[in-house]
């Protein structure tokens, strides 16, 4: 167990940083999931903005590596194209 004051606030910090980036991370997956479940075109297009910006806030907290980001941006930017 911790010793000093300033380690026990690291571990109530982090753990409140670990839930809430777990929250983020998976809310995004499942706009993504949803996203390439869709088959109407339309829809697709109104979604696919407001996934990109979720994944590029995800990209921005490092809570996922800018290169998987910009490989996740690709997949669904031809995926929405070929609907």
């Amino acid at each position: 167990m911790a010793n000093h004051k300033s380690a026990l606030k690291r571990i109530r910090s982090n753990e409140a940083k670990r839930l809430r980036n777990k929250y983020q991370h998976k809310t995004t997956r499942n706009a993504i999931k949803k996203l390439r479940d869709l088959e109407s075109k339309k829809e697709a297009e109104t979604m696919f903005p407001n996934v990109v910006s979720m994944i590029d806030k995800l990209a921005k907290k490092n809570i996922i590596h800018a290169n998987k980001a910009a490989n996740l941006k690709s997949s669904l930017t031809k995926h929405v194209a070929a609907l």
